[in-house]
């Protein structure tokens, strides 16, 4: 005969059992998680050799595509992403090395992971010349491992080379000023001489002005002193006209350009004269030669 034991649940009982019975089902998630995670680690790892392996042999076509197959497969692979930018950084390509540096720092969770992605992250700055930027990476990772005295050292030098740029830029900015201080100043030199130059020609200009205003004017006549007697009195007006008229006078006239004065015509029909009579004299005496002459008649 069979017998049956039956069990009696109170309400205590049944809540330690289902919270057994979750408790059980979480640690069977967390380990099925856990080994999932294994695997991808795993699989993660053995794309990533590849790419190490590709790039020993130089070839960064192939290792380049490894490495972004491994980022794919793991999104929260910091080791992916980090040696990736390794990678970049190696081939002289800072720029991507930085942009994969920033996206190892958002997924990496423990000090050690934080503080070599920062410090990386700084040399890729500074191979960019960005040394504000590197200066942030390099106490980034300073205060994840405070003690490395690497990063300390990198900081110490981002920071002088930083200095030494601005001091360089600050010496060339007041070189441009300068120049431009110096362009200005001729400018105004240049400005100042066509100011004088233009002065000195209006000046010139309104001289000249005077003097054709003045010669346009017509002169008047000068009047001629009042004349006096012996007396020392004025004379009247037909007082001097007569006497103008005497001093007419007496003075020669005075020949008219092109024409003969009057000596001259007088000594003209002179000489004109004088070759008349001489022409009129040799006339006679051929007359005179030529006659016969009369003799009286013997009877």
């Amino acid at each position: 005969m069979k017998h049956f034991f039956i069990i009696h649940l109170t309400p205590s009982r049944i809540n330690l059992f289902l919270m057994g019975f979750f408790l059980l089902s979480l640690g069977l998630q967390a380990q099925t998680l856990q080994e999932n995670d294994k695997k991808l680690d795993r699989e993660t790892n053995k794309i990533l050799k590849t790419a190490e392996e590709e790039l020993g042999e130089n070839d960064f076509s192939s290792a380049e595509a490894s490495y972004r197959k491994a980022v794919s497969k793991n999104e929260t692979s910091t080791k992916a992403r980090y040696n990736m930018a390794n990678m970049y950084y190696g081939k002289e390509k800072p720029a991507q090395a930085t942009s994969r540096y920033k996206e190892a720092a958002k997924v990496a969770e423990t000090k050690e992971e934080k503080h070599d992605v920062f410090h990386n992250m700084g040399n890729s700055y500074m191979e960019h010349k960005k040394y504000a930027e590197a200066i942030a990476a390099y106490k980034n990772a300073l205060r994840n491992i405070p003690t490395d005295e690497e990063t300390r050292y990198n900081l110490a030098l981002a920071k002088k080379m930083l200095e030494k740029e601005q001091q360089e830029n600050k010496d060339q900015d007041d070189k441009k000023d300068d120049q431009k201080d110096k362009e200005q100043e001729k400018e105004d030199q240049n400005k100042d001489k066509k100011e004088d130059d233009q002065g000195e020609k209006d000046k010139k200009e309104q001289g000249d002005n005077k003097e054709n205003e003045g010669g346009d004017k017509e002169e008047e006549p000068k009047k001629e002193p009042e004349k006096q007697d012996d007396k020392g009195e004025p004379k009247n007006e037909k007082e001097q006209k007569d006497e103008k008229g005497e001093q007419e006078k007496e003075q020669p006239q005075q020949p008219q350009p092109g024409q003969l004065s009057p000596q001259q015509i007088k000594n003209l029909l002179e000489a004109m004269n004088n070759e008349e009579k001489k022409v009129q004299d040799k006339i006679n005496a051929e007359k005179a030669k030529g006659a016969k002459t009369k003799t009286a008649k013997d009877w």
